[in-house]
């Protein structure tokens, strides 16, 4: 900002139009032949590179993840017609991957960065906020690499890489988005209007306290509620007696037991839930190598330096080092070096292949040579490894036990339902059916489609559909929040207008809220005129019983108490001169 101000004439910024005329002529974007929407299909025999942009290759993999996730977001319940669909949305990913690329190799030219404290605040700020800084606290490492692992199949590293290319290609189009030519008076106002502060004095006068002031006579609120009639037409809502029985899907669960066959039937029959894949538990030293350059190449000096670096914390390793001493002194994966190295326990599917490969092949208190990947180099130590298998069922009956019986407890709830239904509507007696099987029945006073209902509470499904039934008609049954409702609609009130003497106390507050708006605004304006009068705020505030307050020093978009926003009307404050 200092900068522009000592810099005479017109600051320039680059156009938009501009900006991707050039970008689209000056960049080299290969298309591989062949590709296109009509053959591009999950089981493609060709897979592979689709298209390069300046060295940046786009995968066949690329696009059928957002050519997926594309369609998913179309069609979520999925179905044939969604299927079908599936090569127009690869050709809507294949073109937005490239413009992707494009802006990002831009970006990269330019000189555009994004940091590590770039990718929290991204993170903190988007979609993603809730989930992983809930109550605005880290949920840990630990958490986050599952949590990235599990929604995006991706490794911590890798989805931070795409994290970045997305904020640098934010980064871009912020930048071109305010793309202006502005003079330096402009920027000189603009800067000077952000950084002024003002300190003001001011009276308020609450109209809490108003409103205290005021006690209205029973004739002027008939004469209110008279004015006013037209407002009180069918303000009274239809209204309905009720009679109902509610079966309870927690009493059901109370008398509800599983026997150990069912559980053991159960647990066979989902064997598959409850096995556990190949895992091991392992430890890394990473001695990272340059990412390409603009013109997509690697610097191979900088990967000797790295490999010969790697090469010598390998021997400090196999001489007898503490492999989690060196993890921490030379690593260069932050999130795991900490922990010694640890990324804990971890399935197939999770790292780079290069990575997995070597990890999965080596035995308990294995070490490996260098492995090299995308990253860098690696030094692996597995400390235990973990086959495949299948949970005993003593392990996993906590888990099952109470699933069975829920569902056990639902049917059952079902049953008695309709049971009772039918015995309601055959004897013609909600009553006589209840007590048959001990249950009571619930008598309501006439009550709008909004009432809290005994033994029911809030339950706008229910009452829709209880005020949708003919009055008298035979019993019913309605799906509750926790089980079922045999139900009858036994008197109806229609839409009424009420007497004055049925909302008085409506009619007094409204009046009251009308006249505290008027005195507050007759008050307010003899403040102004006495204060410009005697040139003294403090004291026409007392003459007025107003409290007298002063702020402090606060900026445009300030907040000062009583008053609220200085983004509102007391931004006047900001365009008056000193007393």
């Amino acid at each position: 900002m200092i900068r522009f101000l000592q810099t005479p004439g017109p600051i320039k910024k680059i156009v938009l139009g501009g900006l991707l005329t050039i970008v689209c002529v000056l960049m080299a974007i290969t298309l591989i032949p062949g590709f296109g929407s009509s053959n591009f299909l999950p089981n493609a025999a060709t897979r592979g590179v689709v298209a390069t942009v300046s060295g940046e290759e786009i995968s066949t993999n690329a696009v059928e993840r957002q050519a997926k996730q594309l369609l998913n977001q179309q069609f979520p319940k999925g179905g044939p017609q969604a299927s079908s669909l599936l090569p127009y949305f690869a050709q809507r990913a294949y073109e937005n991957l490239v413009s992707e690329k494009v802006l990002l190799v831009e970006a990269q030219k330019m000189g555009l960065k994004a940091t590590d404290d770039d990718v929290r605040q991204y993170l903190r700020r988007g979609q993603l906020g809730q989930e992983l800084f809930p109550n605005g606290t880290f949920i840990g490492e630990r958490d986050y690499e599952d949590f990235v692992s599990r929604n995006f199949n991706l490794t911590v590293p890798q989805f931070e890489e795409l994290v970045k290319e997305d904020i640098l290609i934010n980064k871009l189009r912020d930048l071109v988005a305010s793309s202006a030519t502005v003079t330096d008076a402009e920027v000189r106002k603009q800067f000077e209007k952000q950084n002024t502060k003002v300190k003001f004095d001011y009276a308020v006068i609450k109209k809490d306290d108003v409103l205290k002031s005021i006690h209205p006579a029973d004739t002027e609120l008939k004469a209110f509620y008279d004015r006013n009639k037209n407002t009180y037409v069918n303000s009274i809502p239809e209204r309905r007696q009720l009679k109902y029985v509610v079966i309870d899907n927690g009493r059901m669960l109370a008398q509800t037991q599983i026997s150990p066959d069912e559980l053991k039937s159960y647990y066979n029959e989902h064997r598959d839930q409850y096995l556990v894949p190949e895992q091991v538990n392992v430890r890394h030293i990473l001695i990272k190598t340059p990412l390409p350059g603009a013109d997509g190449k690697i610097d191979p000096k900088a990967v000797d330096t790295a490999r010969a670096k790697a090469q010598d914390v390998l021997k400090q390793v196999k001489a007898g080092g503490n492999f989690a001493d060196l993890a921490k002194k030379y690593s260069d994966d932050p999130g795991s070096a900490k922990n010694g190295g640890s990324y804990g326990w971890i399935g197939k599917g999770r790292m780079v292949p290069e990575f997995e490969k070597a990890a999965f092949s080596l035995p308990k208190g294995g070490t490996s040579e260098l492995v090299q990947t995308s990253y860098g180099f690696h030094i692996i130590h597995v400390d235990d490894k973990q086959d495949s298998h299948v949970k005993p069922l003593d392990e996993v009956k906590s888990q099952i036990e109470p699933l069975l019986k829920q569902q056990k407890a639902s049917q059952a709830s079902q049953q008695e339902t309709e049971q009772l239904l039918s015995d309601a509507r055959n004897t013609g007696s909600l009553e006589k059916a209840a007590a048959k099987k001990g249950l009571q029945v619930i008598t309501t006073d006439f009550v709008d489609s909004k009432a809290l209902l005994p033994g029911i509470g809030s339950d706008p499904q229910f009452m829709s559909t209880a005020f949708a039934q003919e009055q008298n008609a035979p019993p019913d049954q309605a799906k509750l929040h926790q089980g079922y409702a045999i139900y009858q609609v036994t008197a109806i009130k229609p839409p009424s207008t009420p007497t004055f003497d049925e909302i008085r106390g409506r009619v007094e507050q409204e009046f009251k809220n009308e006249r505290a708006t008027q005195l507050l605004s007759q008050k307010t304006q003899e403040l102004s005129d006495r204060a410009k009068s005697a040139h003294d705020l403090k004291k026409a505030a007392k003459e007025l019983g107003a409290a007298y307050k002063t702020s402090d020093f606060v900026p445009p978009d300030g907040q000062v108490p009583d008053i609220g926003s200085m983004t509102g009307s007391a931004a006047v404050a900001f365009t008056l001169k000193p007393g």
